[in-house]
């Protein structure tokens, strides 16, 4: 896990540290040691604890004139033994929707998985983001975590699954993911299967 570095390709665009509007503005990062842990695993220093013990986070974009912000996610997603959601929409959420932000993508390969919990905080938010036309998105999202969260009905909330799959998002801008997510949410492009 400790080698699972967040996303960088970025950094010259938009760092969160550096960004007075940012939750985690202000911190500072060791490139050697090693103390936010999931579980027995050390991992990469660069990753952001927002107050789970078992999910951890890393602002990668935000664009406030747009109202959108790109996070890559790392962990395990526990709503049951952890309230992750509460931490997620009070710590980081709610403070980017002070600044505007309403429009939300995560990054989800390295969430391992999802134990559901209540839906009060998924239903909070949701209604908070689309009072401006807002949303949430879960990118390419595991099908062990993605059948957990649809099971838990949180679908109703967040955009997940298909056409969220399989994104390369490493390789784009940050505007053009936010323009492809937005395109899919809107309904003005659609995913060719096969």
């Amino acid at each position: 896990m400790h080698d699972i570095e967040p996303h960088f390709r970025w950094r010259d665009e938009y760092i969160a540290s550096e960004d007075k509007r940012s939750p985690f503005f202000g911190r500072r990062y060791s490139e050697f040691y090693e103390s936010n842990r999931l579980y027995n695993f050390y991992l990469h220093p660069q990753w952001d604890a927002f107050g789970s013990s078992t999910l951890y986070a890393k602002i990668l974009f935000a664009d406030y004139d747009e109202g959108y912000a790109l996070i890559e996610l790392i962990g395990e997603w526990n709503d049951v033994l952890h309230n992750d959601i509460m931490y997620l929409k009070r710590e980081i959420a709610d403070i980017l929707l002070r600044e505007g932000v309403d429009k939300y993508i995560f990054f989800c390969e390295n969430v391992l998985n999802y134990h559901a919990g209540d839906e009060d905080y998924y239903a909070e938010w949701a209604e908070d983001v689309q009072e401006d036309g807002g949303w949430i998105a879960l990118l390419n999202t595991r099908q062990h975590v993605e059948e957990e969260m649809h099971d838990a009905g949180l679908h109703h909330y967040l955009y997940v699954g298909e056409p969220y799959h399989d994104i390369q998002w490493q390789m784009m801008k940050p505007r053009l993911v936010f323009e492809l997510v937005a395109a899919y949410i809107q309904g003005r492009v659609h995913r060719l299967a096969g």
